[in-house]
């Protein structure tokens, strides 16, 4: 049961990162940003998702140990 529960949780965070990164590099494309520019902030966006994901996680797992 704790595999499923980490791997469904992997899944949602990972769906979430693409979809800021998404909404982010439109919204830089729609700023007038060229393409490098806005796909450099997607994945600035997808990036720091994943690591605030991790950087809870952590905390999270130093709290309850």
């Amino acid at each position: 049961m704790a595999v499923a529960v980490v791997l469904l949780t992997t899944a949602l965070v990972t769906v979430i990162a693409l979809l800021a990164a998404a909404g982010a590099g439109k919204l830089a494309r729609m700023d007038g940003a060229p393409y490098p520019a806005a796909l450099a902030r997607a994945a600035t966006t997808f990036t720091t998702v994943l690591m605030l994901a991790a950087l809870v996680t952590t905390a999270l797992t130093a709290l309850l140990t």
